[in-house]
């Protein structure tokens, strides 16, 4: 789940715009790396917590990114492009998959970089509540892990999303300190398995 909910974040906030479905379209069009510290929620079907999480995250489209897990647990997941890399440093355990497979039609093929996003989602724009104008997209492949997805769009731009998958349980992911089109450096998105780790290929 927590390489899931990484691999659709590699969208980042940063549009403000009449209609969420303009924003997120604007978004893929006007963003092409970023940066941001997140906080992360789980939340069973009854709204009871879970989990909770912050890191840090960066992106450089297409299909470069790294997340970052610091609070509870140290998770470093990257895709250098090619290669998806999930490293959880207490189990000392690297897992590694092929980008294209890991993606597919997941959250992150959302907004990893094509622009015809109509093509695996159905958009609808849900108004404002709370002071966000929110997208609600809609998988067209029933065998996604998600059945929907939320996207809050507000002056700093894409500033919350909200999973919910097929149990029930939500996630929720709020973004602060953003940085839009950022210069980072290449070696984010190069990961080197550590010394004594175990390897899994997918």
């Amino acid at each position: 789940m927590r390489a899931l909910i990484a691999l659709l974040l590699l969208c980042m906030p940063g549009i403000a715009a009449a209609s969420s479905i303009e924003a997120l379209k604007a978004f893929l069009q006007q963003t092409t790396t970023a940066r941001a510290h997140f906080a992360q929620m789980v939340l069973d079907k009854n709204l009871k917590m879970l989990q909770q999480a912050t890191g840090t995250m960066q992106f450089a489209r297409p299909g470069r990114f790294r997340w970052e897990y610091d609070k509870p647990y140290e998770q470093v997941i990257v895709g250098d492009g090619t290669r998806l890399w999930i490293y959880d440093k207490d189990l000392n355990q690297v897992t590694v998959r092929k980008l294209d497979r890991a993606l597919g039609s997941s959250p992150a093929a959302l907004l990893a970089g094509s622009s015809e996003i109509e093509k695996n989602y159905t958009l609808a724009s849900l108004g404002n509540q709370e002071g966000l104008d929110w997208l609600e997209a809609t998988p067209k492949v029933k065998d996604n892990a998600f059945e929907r997805i939320r996207l809050g769009f507000g002056k700093a731009g894409l500033e919350a999303m909200e999973l919910r998958d097929q149990f029930g349980q939500i996630t929720v992911i709020k973004f602060s300190t953003i940085e839009r089109n950022a210069k980072l450096s290449p070696d984010s998105f190069r990961f080197t398995p550590p010394k004594g780790a175990d390897v899994i290929s997918e």
